[in-house]
């Protein structure tokens, strides 16, 4: 089997897991080598990156707008090296805003271009569909009700399922966990995991915080911070506070969500991987003003967190920019720590999101069909 390139590009963490292992599958069925951008993860998987994600990652509208000339940079970069290597095919996971530039580059070379994990386009900025058409040879999703979006729009189409179904594990116990990390299994955890950018963390950690010492004066609460990689322990340090104690693991995510009674979440895939813990959760978020007041005009969902698009219901709390106050998320997370009913209405409507997200071998599949696009 003669070795052929493949240019695959990951623009953020989450993306970079799901291409690491994309790549993997894909190699072992072309026997392909890869070069692009992404992390330690594909990096690990024998990517030869020529960019790192973190040049062009970032969240919110405003936020992105000094990172313009690097994105540009980036997108010129990796359809340069695509045309120098005579790339096979070019896979584009995620990160719209980035990758859509790329696409537009790699079809002037006639490079074709395969799309795992699509633009949001049922979310907001709806036009977007009309350059994925233009652009994209083949789309592949992940959520069930994106298919016929795209389908109906004239884009081929497959859905394949969630890649976190396969992943999304506890390795231990409730109790196991608590005595590993010194806590009281009999106690009340409550586990946060506030975003994994630095200007996320900005916006959303000190109102957590805040939210949870008032948790704290009306019970015998344990916090738990799953923190993201990269992110050190003194990086947080500016957000302590004394009269809450705060546990933080590192590389314990699926633990520390699944021993807790509930999670407060900023909106993203750690949703998911609540939703397929069966973890009741709080979703919260929170942009800069100006990013916001743009976004009101955009959006055009009844929801924010993914757990509630996929269910198409309210099956976790979403408080989101002026909602997201500490007072809120203390009266959310208490209702659902007091209240049995309350957990096991979360716990119902959670089941229902994992039932919708495949039965699993999401990066399989998708790795048939970007064999046959080669």
């Amino acid at each position: 089997m003669s070795e052929r390139e493949v240019l695959i590009s990951a623009g953020e963490a989450s993306s970079d897991m799901y291409a690491a292992r994309l790549a993997t599958a894909l190699g072992a069925r072309t026997g392909a080598k890869f070069f692009g951008m992404g992390g330690p993860r594909m990096r690990e998987a024998g990517v030869e990156l020529i960019a790192d994600y973190h040049e062009v990652a970032v969240v919110g509208i405003t936020e992105a707008l000094h990172k313009i000339p690097t994105v540009i940079g980036v997108q010129n970069r990796l359809a340069r090296e695509a045309a120098k290597r005579g790339a096979a095919l070019a896979i584009l996971v995620d990160s719209p805003g980035t990758h859509l530039g790329v696409a537009r580059r790699l079809k002037k070379n006639n490079i074709p271009v395969g799309y795992f994990i699509g633009p949001q386009v049922w979310a907001w900025r709806a036009g977007r569909v009309r350059v994925v058409k233009r652009l994209v040879r083949r789309m592949v999703v992940i959520f069930p009700f994106e298919e016929k979006i795209y389908r109906d729009a004239g884009v081929p189409v497959d859905f394949v399922g969630h890649p976190l179904v396969d992943t999304v594990r506890a390795t231990m116990s409730r109790a196991e966990f608590a005595a590993q990390q010194g806590l009281d299994a009999g106690r009340p955890i409550v586990t946060i995991l506030p975003g994994s950018r630095p200007n996320e963390i900005a916006q959303n950690y000190a109102r957590v915080i805040a939210a949870c010492e008032r948790i704290a004066q009306v019970g015998n609460v344990q916090f738990v911070h799953a923190a993201a990689h990269g992110l050190s322990s003194g990086f947080f340090a500016r957000y302590a506070r004394p009269s809450v104690p705060i546990e933080r693991v590192e590389n314990a995510t699926y633990n520390a969500l699944a021993a807790a009674d509930c999670a407060i979440v900023a909106s993203g895939t750690a949703t998911v991987e609540a939703a397929l813990l069966g973890t009741p959760t709080v979703v919260v978020y929170r942009v800069a003003p100006v990013t916001a007041s743009i976004l009101r005009h955009m959006i055009r969902t009844p929801f924010i967190g993914m757990v509630n698009l996929i269910a198409g219901r309210r099956v976790a709390p979403e408080l989101i920019q002026d909602d997201f106050t500490p007072e809120a998320v203390a009266t959310e997370v208490r209702r659902l720590l007091d209240s049995p009913d309350a957990r096991a209405e979360a716990k119902a409507g959670l089941a229902e999101v994992r039932a919708k997200l495949g039965p699993g071998g999401a990066i399989e599949r998708a790795a048939d069909i970007f064999a046959r696009m080669m």
